[in-house]
């Protein structure tokens, strides 16, 4: 979701070779559906799930943010996972667990966990 990245060239692959989907903390719960479909219809052949270094996410937790929307808008919002994180590379084990946990997502392709280093440009492939 973070706009100083363009995944594309951050990945180093051709424009229009890869299906991008983004959210807040790269997180793959949040990414399923779209999973689906990119694999089911068009027949994604690979996966790389990838985090990045100052990421707004891993500076709540889920207590936090519901409180800010409780005293700032009136809501409530107990019943969202927004799926903060403060071990960076545990989210990608993490996440890479959860797709692998998932009977609707291809189990037959390579799936990879990445940390984009905003810092320097990179990336670190995370096993």
């Amino acid at each position: 979701m973070d706009a100083r990245i363009d995944p594309i060239r951050a990945l180093g692959l051709p424009s229009g070779s890869a299906h991008i989907i983004r959210n807040a903390g790269g997180r793959v719960v949040d990414a399923i559906r779209s999973l689906v479909i990119s694999q089911s219809i068009v027949g994604t052949e690979e996966v790389a799930i990838v985090h990045h270094t100052q990421c707004g996410m891993q500076t709540f937790t889920d207590a936090e943010i519901r409180q800010k929307l409780r005293d700032e808008r009136n809501a409530i919002a107990d019943d969202i996972a927004f799926l903060p994180f403060h071990d960076l590379e545990q989210a990608i084990r993490d996440d890479i667990r959860i797709y692998r946990q998932s009977a609707l997502l291809r189990q037959d392709i390579p799936v990879r966990g990445f940390v984009y280093e905003v810092e320097t440009g990179q990336l670190r492939e995370i096993v």
